[in-house]
């Protein structure tokens, strides 16, 4: 497959990172959600960890937790919060089989190009155990496009979203919230937070 992230966007994120460190929200509240479904001192897998606010805390809960990010100057910059290497990783790079209990992708999915999240989220499924949970959030829309800082995002609906979940694989949950919140951006969306879980015995 091709490269499953836009230039472009990889390129805003390695120009701003620290600004975009500075302004991350440290909101836990859907984190601690997906935390308390998985076993103490659990593995996860955290795609996209930006400044490395949300590794810091489940790190601090007892979890063995590897971070990642696709820029990396945002590595660098969760490195030096979390004291600790962070590995420069891009989504389409992902080959682990059954390793994690749980893998969390917020607001880091919503840039992969339409046509290239499929297999994305097969190679996610992929590296979950079975029985492991996923959660990833997106920007809600009705066709990809760039905001106002010429980032790419998908803009899903929630139908167009539960299908490309289905297509990676079988879960035996999949659940789909939404809520308003403000981006980097300043402007307003909707949010999509989709929570899956690979199927036992699969």
């Amino acid at each position: 497959m091709s490269d499953a992230f836009d230039p472009e966007t990889l390129a805003f994120y390695q120009g701003n990172a620290a600004d975009y460190a500075a302004w991350s929200k440290h909101r836990h509240v859907r984190l601690n959600q997906f935390l308390d479904t998985l076993p103490q001192g659990a593995s996860i897998l955290e795609l996209g960890c930006g400044a490395g606010a949300d590794s810091a805390h489940m790190i601090a809960q007892g979890f063995d937790v590897r971070p990642t990010d696709g820029s990396p100057q945002m590595a660098a910059q969760a490195a030096l919060k979390l004291g600790r290497p962070v590995e420069t990783l891009l989504f389409h790079q992902l080959d682990a089989d059954a390793l994690y209990d749980g893998v969390w992708a917020n607001a880091c999915l919503l840039h992969v190009p339409r046509d290239q999240l499929g297999d994305v989220l097969a190679r996610i499924r992929r590296a979950l155990k079975p029985g492991g949970l996923f959660y990833a959030s997106y920007k809600a829309g009705v066709g990809e496009g760039r905001d106002k800082l010429s980032r790419y995002y998908n803009y899903p609906t929630e139908d167009w979203l539960r299908e490309r979940y289905v297509e990676a694989g079988a879960w035996s949950s999949l659940t789909i919230e939404a809520n308003q919140d403000v981006g980097y951006d300043n402007e307003a969306v909707t949010i999509l937070h989709v929570t899956a879980q690979r199927q036992a015995s699969s």
